[in-house]
């Protein structure tokens, strides 16, 4: 293999490292992203369970839950 052949081989290999580097970070950062969705909406739905509670506490001490 020449030096010119070399060459071409190196920047080959070096950007099929770089594209594999690229497409790990991208894909943990999709992971991160859906993590944190999934957790923004169980706080979301543990909130909405919350204020219900407030909601029925507060109908019961006043005697307005039917």
């Amino acid at each position: 293999m020449d030096s010119q052949q070399q060459m071409s081989y190196n920047a080959g290999q070096a950007k099929g490292q770089t594209e594999e580097k690229a497409n790990t970070m991208m894909e943990k950062a999709s992971n991160a992203a859906q993590s944190a969705k999934e957790s923004m909406q169980q706080a979301g739905e543990q909130a909405k369970a919350t204020a219900q509670g407030a909601a029925d506490a507060v109908k019961n001490a006043t005697g307005t839950n039917n």
